[in-house]
């Protein structure tokens, strides 16, 4: 080629591509270009969907030989607009929107976890050693009474994981559901069931979505609700034990109204929260803690028989668009049972309402260690109660025998005691002042005999918090009483008493009429005035209606403590000559008067000085 041919076909290219950059469009053509495409697919698929729906309708209306090649050819169309539809709503994850739900089992030996693909999460949970008050396996909770998912923000649009399908993966006694998003990555929830006990491990693994997820997003809300049904024979106490309970990460678990509607919206970070029934409950617990807030609330269901209380949580998990995050928990599903929950050293004993205070030192120091050790030796849990009875009237012996020899004083001075009230009719702040000094004189003290029983009520009242929250007594027969739990009933009535209830428990008859007994024998041994007498005997009255709803074991307990304090009676009557006490006491008012005053007397004395009385003797 010459010279001249190769400068021709340079100038041409040069032609050619300068033609081609003064034809080319500008940036607002382009955008207009665009603009334009996006209206004819928008004036296309709104074609489609009036093709769609003309065709049914027609499908409505044709004979049954329709052409089958036209009517298939629209339902790939509405295939396509039912993907595409999907893609708007849920972007990368438009996939898993539609699926088909399949269940996956995994057991060990005090669980069996049924899970789902749809929202990757637990389906349901039966607890293996326990059953429901009419025998059939005790179901923790299933999926029409439970929610649990992620919520999000991702690609401008608002996820929920709930209703979404999970691709599972199942290896031994793990399993992994993950939500992928073709292209980018994936949300995984793990689970892993040890081969023993009541835990269950929990993952959250989010890896590539920090393109998806919204980059102002720096949290997660893991939302949790969950309806609890009813377990136990009697469901108005079972409302009244089951309630939320959380646990801030420095400081001691506390709880929602047990008895009222209640929300709070915790301030500080959050070790764990339980969804807590009468004597089972399922704890979601963070490994290190929930950020905050974490919110709470608890509702008691109205018109629903079978429901005992509405419980909802919204928990703060942080994300941080990192390439790959982790989120690890553990559920607990299992027993309010003490040492179980103590074991795990998370403060989820607190669960199990022992009282406040020394009420609640005595149940966890002395009645829990001598009910665990006797309830090693495989026996029935009413001889269990007898011996523990017995156990804690024999540490009790002392005050008892001391509150019996302080009544015994006051019986033997009760003649001079009524002689000197009646001296004083008139002025009876000077016959009190008569009464302390013939007590100073006579060495008794007028409150030896109440002191040593105060002292036994915190056990009384320990007792009272114990048996109800106890779970070893669920189901335990005893005689009549076919669970030791709650109440037993030998007669179901046909109408509900006021106060009392529609069922006669004979432990609760038992220990009214005991305690009756044990009032009047009390009586004779003091000298009360009339009103107290009358109180005392309407106390016990109105034990009847209380306890006629309360643990079968309770009443039981309370029973044999009655039966045992006549028995103690008798031994100490036979045991004190009241005569020798006399002659004491007489000899006693023959020596100098050494003793110091209370300042129980001494105030006495002042508030009759200032009235003018001669307290000098």
């Amino acid at each position: 080629m010459d010279r001249n041919s190769i400068i021709g076909l340079l100038l041409i290219g040069a032609v050619l591509i300068g033609f081609s950059l003064w034809n080319a469009p500008g940036a607002e053509e382009l955008a207009q270009k665009q603009k334009t495409q996006d209206s004819l697919i928008a004036v296309e698929q709104k074609a489609k969907l009036e093709a769609i729906a003309a065709a049914k309708v027609a499908k409505s209306a044709m004979p049954a030989l329709t052409d089958t090649l036209s009517l298939n050819g629209i339902e790939q169309q509405s295939d396509s607009l039912r993907a595409l539809q999907l893609q708007q709503q849920f972007g990368s994850f438009a996939a898993a929107a539609e699926g088909t739900e399949v269940f996956t089992t995994i057991e060990n030996d005090k669980l069996k976890v049924t899970f789902t693909n749809k929202g990757g999460r637990v389906h349901a949970v039966e607890l293996k050693e326990y059953k429901t008050s009419t025998q059939k396996p005790l179901i923790l909770f299933e999926s029409d009474s439970t929610v649990f998912g992620l919520n999000f923000f991702a690609q401008n649009r608002n996820v929920s994981t709930n209703n979404l399908f999970f691709e599972p993966v199942k290896k031994g006694n793990k399993i992994a559901y993950r939500l992928n998003a073709p292209g980018y990555g994936y949300l995984e929830y793990a689970y892993t069931l040890p081969a023993s006990g009541y835990m269950l491990d929990f993952n959250i693994n989010i890896s590539g979505l920090e393109q998806v997820i919204a980059a102002n997003i720096n949290y997660l809300e893991l939302d949790w609700k969950q309806n609890l049904y009813k377990k136990e024979k009697d469901a108005a106490s079972e409302q009244i034990n089951s309630t939320v309970y959380y646990k801030y990460t420095a400081d001691e678990a506390d709880y929602l109204s047990e008895t009222s509607d209640d929300e709070e919206t915790l301030p500080t970070k959050v070790k764990w929260v339980a969804f807590k029934q009468q004597y089972f409950n399922t704890t979601l617990i963070a490994k290190n803690e929930f950020d905050k807030p974490t919110k709470l609330s608890t509702r008691h269901p109205e018109g629903h028989d079978s429901l005992v209380k509405f419980m909802t949580a919204s928990f703060t998990i942080p994300y941080s668009h990192k390439p790959y995050e982790s989120f690890d928990m553990s559920f607990y599903f299992g027993p309010n049972h003490y040492q179980t929950l103590k074991s795990y050293e998370l403060g989820m004993e607190k669960l199990v309402p022992l009282g406040w205070g020394i009420f609640g030192w005595v149940n966890r120091f002395i009645v829990i260690p001598i009910f665990n050790f006797l309830g090693k030796f495989d026996m029935s849990y009413g001889l269990i109660i007898l011996i523990l009875t017995i156990a804690i009237k024999l540490m009790l012996l002392p005050l008892t025998y001391k509150a019996y020899l302080s009544t015994a004083k006051m019986k033997v001075l009760k003649p001079e005691m009524d002689e000197i009230q009646a001296k004083h009719k008139e002025d009876p702040m000077k016959g009190q002042q008569e009464l302390l000094a013939m007590y100073r004189k006579a060495g008794v003290n007028p409150l030896g005999g109440c002191l040593p029983m105060l002292l036994q009520m915190p056990i009384l009242i320990a007792m009272f918090r114990f048996f109800p929250a106890s779970i070893e007594l669920r189901q335990e027969a005893f005689l009549w009483a076919t669970d030791l739990s709650t109440y037993d009933s030998i007669l179901d009535l046909p109408f509900n008493i006021p106060f009392y209830g529609d069922h006669v428990s004979l432990f609760t008859i038992l220990m009214t009429i005991s305690t009756l007994m044990y009032t009047y024998l009390n009586s004779q041994m003091t000298a009360a005035n009339p009103q107290m007498k009358w109180v005392m005997y309407l106390m016990p009255i109105m034990f009847l209606g209380i306890f006629n709803n309360y643990s079968a074991g309770l009443s039981y307990y309370y029973f044999l403590a009655n039966m045992i304090s006549f028995g103690q009676q008798f031994l100490f009557r036979a045991a004190v000559d009241e005569k020798a006490i006399h002659a004491k006491i007489q000899e006693n008012k023959k020596k100098p008067n050494t003793q110091t005053k209370s300042k129980f007397q001494q105030r006495l004395e002042q508030m009759a000085r200032e009235r003018g009385v001669n307290t000098k003797k």
